[in-house]
């Protein structure tokens, strides 16, 4: 029997620790990660800091990620969670028709979602938010009432089958949970 499928989302410029610690986690309690982009290809992560004295983040490059599939090729009726990384790639993820199909696929349907930063511009422009308590880095709260949601400066909210957080600072928080509904979903 082959391992239920974690589908995990990323573009140019997702955020490097926001997209490689759950991908080796969700590994670690032997799901298979499969890695979607717009088009199977190597993409570049970035990592994004806070210098002292600055209001906003900078970004480095960082460690690059193959993806396994594009998103028009996904049947997400193959997997059993779904995985939004943060950075900046989602600014332009979210113009994504298939991907945009994909993660109602998943809030249809009530299975695990989990969101970390910027994932939530993806949500947001999905309209599966509406009604929901969702975390984001705080800069994106705007995108969470927008779309008919309350945002939550915590890092780890649960709201049905959704599970989100602010910041890669937040991956002990919002990833055990995101692994429990993983588990119970399994059964």
């Amino acid at each position: 029997m082959s391992a239920p499928k974690v589908l995990i989302i990323i573009g140019d410029a997702a955020e490097a620790l926001d997209t490689l610690y759950p991908f080796f986690r969700i590994r670690e309690d032997n799901y298979e990660v499969v890695v979607a982009g717009p088009e199977k290809r190597v993409y570049h992560l970035v990592m994004h800091e806070i210098p002292p004295g600055w209001d906003i983040t900078r970004e480095g490059p960082s460690y690059h990620m193959a993806s396994d599939i594009a998103f028009r090729d996904v049947d997400p009726n193959e997997y059993l969670g779904l995985f939004i990384t943060g950075g900046r790639a989602p600014e332009y993820l979210r113009y994504d028709p298939h991907l945009l199909d994909i993660t109602r696929h998943f809030f249809t349907h009530n299975k695990p979602v989990a969101s970390v930063c910027h994932g939530v511009e993806i949500i947001a422009a999905a309209d599966v938010i509406r009604g929901r308590k969702v975390a984001t880095v705080a800069k994106c709260a705007l995108d969470v009432t927008f779309s008919g949601g309350t945002f939550v400066n915590e890092g780890c909210v649960r709201d049905g089958n959704l599970v989100s957080g602010r910041t890669w600072h937040d991956n002990h928080l919002f990833m055990a949970e995101f692994m429990r509904m993983l588990g119970e979903a399994a059964k």
